[in-house]
């Protein structure tokens, strides 16, 4: 339930102020859930959903920018998203063209697209690409738009790209067989040169990550929200970030 405004306020300033900023994640993956069911629940399409989703985006990184969150994930459409019809697919992607070049024109983002680009029009692609390439040199907030992305997916192009890599070399079949190893498919991931996200957010309610980082995940805390995408307050944030702070990681040990 949310408080009264003022004592809405107040609570967010002392939670803020009570996360210990020496453990906060330095990345953090966001699947950004439940657009369609924040809609549907007041009467509106499903593209009023999407549309309202891309708008709490650039709130969003702007939270994670005030908290010195490093590297952000955004799951924006999955590969699995690319089988809805295509009355909403259509206005789906339209959406997402328009939010990562919005995100590429405030300059404030050095954005990464990350997922299978060969499965989406070739119109959103390069306009994907060119949104990358115009926020190459901005320092700052790091933020992966991860759109037609499937975990699986995703090892499988890195292994296909590992092999590729090694074939130029001259290396045989064989010697790829016995040389592979968990580092050879982590230089070729998606993410490459970026720290594994210590925390893993899913709006909705939905408990499951749905092949999202599924490689990187293999250490991360998880934190499921009740609040749909488009509702999720900045407060909604920060109680992940208290839950992360207040969690023993031991990484597997």
């Amino acid at each position: 339930m949310r408080l009264p405004h003022p004592l809405y306020g107040l609570y967010e300033r002392r939670l803020a102020s009570s996360l210990p900023r020496a453990t906060m994640p330095r990345h953090v993956g966001v699947i950004l859930d439940g657009n369609r069911r924040w809609a549907k629940s007041f009467g509106e399409t499903a593209a009023t959903g999407h549309r309202r989703g891309a708008d709490k985006i650039a709130e969003f990184l702007g939270w994670s920018e005030d908290l010195g969150i490093e590297v952000v994930t955004l799951w924006m459409l999955s590969t699995d998203n690319l089988a809805r019809s295509r009355e909403e697919l259509a206005a789906l992607l339209d959406i997402i063209e328009d939010a990562v070049r919005d995100l590429a024109d405030t300059g404030r983002w050095r954005l990464r697209v990350m997922g299978r680009l060969d499965l989406l029009p070739e119109r959103l692609a390069a306009a994907l690409r060119e949104a990358q390439q115009r926020t190459d040199e901005v320092e700052g907030l790091q933020v992966n738009v991860a759109i037609g992305y499937g975990g699986r997916h995703e090892i499988a192009d890195a292994v296909r790209a590992y092999l590729r890599e090694q074939a130029l070399a001259g290396a045989s079949l064989q010697d790829m067989a016995e040389n592979l190893d968990v580092e050879h498919i982590e230089e070729h991931l998606y993410t490459k040169g970026q720290p594994d996200p210590e925390l893993v957010i899913r709006t909705s309610g939905e408990q499951r990550l749905g092949g999202f980082l599924l490689w990187q995940s293999a250490h991360s805390e998880f934190y499921f929200c009740e609040a749909y995408w488009p509702s999720f307050r900045r407060v909604d944030y920060l109680r992940a970030l208290r839950a992360f702070s207040h969690r023993e990681r031991r990484l597997g040990r």
